[in-house]
């Protein structure tokens, strides 16, 4: 038997329950259901619910359908699992507010620093926490296009009583080259305005220390390891957003031993377009190019018609508006960061090479693979509204990893640690703690440390600018198959007809 759960549906769906036994359950109000209730179709010698015809049961009390129950039917047995719906029967927790809400709160300080890691390449990294010596250290990922300044309310925060270290990869945010990768000797007859404007990386021969220079996801993993070896020196809790969950994975798969953990935050399920030339050599003979410097006349063209239209203002506000699910969060800070990242020289051809970088060696999935083979702890916490990496990756995700819990936040968009911070450094302070205590601590929104079984929802609520905010935050459990979750969600949606937006 199964319970499901049908996203923002106010269903739950149970299978292989006898017919007569909902009608006890139901005058013993021990089932917890939605708004409607289910009537029994049969399939398959089972007995699937349909979301249909339990309205026949006229006599029911109306006070039924509004309680919050804490048992539920379970192969005709009585469960104290408790299985929440809409409304009141979704229970209310409140969490703590971000440091700054009120007087007595004082936020960690935030240090920026650089770190040689190669000649030009300066890494830029901000850190905070460093006297909390005896607690586990975190280092944050970026995503595509930001830096280290999109955690900045998990380092004010999380730095009150963790190590905290926040990574700008080569080729994005501050730790852009702090030369021209290229020689400028015939270039600047070809380019528009004078010297101080010309745009690095479009001359006609490479640097010696840029020849093999290339911002891929290979890179980025090395730069992540050396990061962790010399100046963190110890291994730590990796968190990725978007392209940094990638790359948090990525690292982990090929590096266990300097990880005691991974979150992923809405993580890009992909990255590269190029064939790898280790994985695939042939392959990667059919295309000349792929991300080095300099960039070739026609891809030079092709970045500078691309760079204006997407590093312009207005082109940020609108991504920005995309990826936030809350319009009312303020994105101010992100987006001047963004501007002033986009107006260094090097940063058009930069995009270049990332867009052009070959792919890694090992997919999504082999590095979720790899790191289940050596036993990496691995969290999700996923915006539901998120336009690009939606609902169906997470859950491709906790299908490969059903062990991993698996947090969806409504509403929060792409980037949930910059637009409902409150809940994901919650979350984040609840499951390190977890694995520090070799699961005798419980995991956030279980009240036991055993593992879930079924699917858990809370409203949990905090105070933003003085009012009270609440989010919806649903924890997956491991019965439920989560292609049968999806297949039950489409069903009820689209064959009977039903939609609950």
């Amino acid at each position: 038997m199964e319970i499901s759960s049908l996203y923002s549906t106010p269903y739950y769906c149970i299978v292989n329950v006898r017919r007569n036994l909902i009608g006890k359950c139901l005058k013993e109000r021990r089932l917890c259901y939605g708004l409607d209730v289910y009537s029994i179709k049969k399939n398959r010698n089972q007995r699937f619910c349909t979301i249909a015809a339990l309205k026949r049961y006229d006599s029911l009390d109306s006070s039924v359908l509004s309680e919050s129950y804490n048992s539920d039917m379970v192969d005709g047995k009585v469960s104290n699992q408790d299985v929440t719906g809409r409304g009141k029967s979704v229970p209310k927790v409140m969490i703590p507010s971000l440091p700054g809400e009120s007087k007595s709160d004082s936020v960690a300080v935030v240090d920026s620093c650089l770190w040689e890691w190669k000649p030009k390449l300066n890494v830029h990294y901000e850190k905070s926490g460093c006297q909390n010596v005896n607690s586990a250290p975190i280092l944050f990922l970026p995503g595509f296009g930001v830096g280290s300044f999109h955690y900045e309310k998990q380092l004010k925060d999380l730095g009150r009583d963790h190590r905290l270290w926040a990574l700008d990869f080569i080729g994005q945010g501050k730790s852009l080259p702090s030369e021209d990768p290229t020689l400028q000797s015939k270039r600047r007859d070809e380019s528009e305005g004078d010297g101080d404007n010309v745009l690095w990386g479009f001359g006609d021969e490479a640097e010696p220390w840029a020849k093999e220079l290339v911002y891929s996801v290979d890179l980025w993993r090395e730069q992540v390891r050396y990061f962790i070896e010399e100046v963190i020196k110890e291994p730590v809790y990796i968190v990725g957003n978007s392209l940094g969950g990638y790359v948090a994975l990525y690292f982990a798969a090929y590096y266990p031993q300097l990880v005691k953990g991974v979150t992923l935050l809405n993580a890009t399920p992909f990255w590269g377009f190029l064939p790898n030339p280790v994985r695939s050599p042939r392959l990667s003979r059919l295309f000349p190019w792929a991300g080095t410097f300099p960039l070739p006349t026609n891809i030079r063209k092709l970045t500078e018609l691309v760079w204006q239209k997407i590093s312009a203002p207005e082109s940020i506000a609108e991504v920005l508006k995309q990826v936030y699910a809350d319009h009312t969060t303020k994105v101010d800070k992100v987006f001047s960061s963004i501007l002033e990242v986009t107006e260094h020289p090097a940063a058009a051809a930069s995009l270049a090479s990332i867009m052009f970088a070959p792919r890694g060696q090992l997919s999504f999935k082999e590095a979720l693979t790899g790191c289940r083979m050596n036993n990496v702890p691995v969290c999700l916490i996923y915006g539901k509204e998120d336009p690009w990496v939606m609902p169906i990756w997470g859950l491709q995700v906790k299908r490969q990893f059903p062990e991993a819990p698996y947090y969806q936040i409504s509403p929060a968009g792409h980037c949930p640690h910059d637009e409902v911070p409150e809940i994901v450094n919650f979350l984040l302070r609840g499951w390190i703690r977890n694995i520090e205590s070799h699961s005798s601590v419980a995991l956030p929104l279980l009240d036991s440390p055993e593992s879930v079984e079924y699917d858990v929802v809370k409203d949990l609520e905090f105070v933003r600018q003085g009012k009270k905010k609440s989010v919806k935050v649903q924890l997956y459990g491991s019965m439920t198959s989560q292609w049968e979750r999806l297949r039950m969600f489409l069903k009820s949606r689209f064959q009977y007809g039903i939609y609950s937006p």
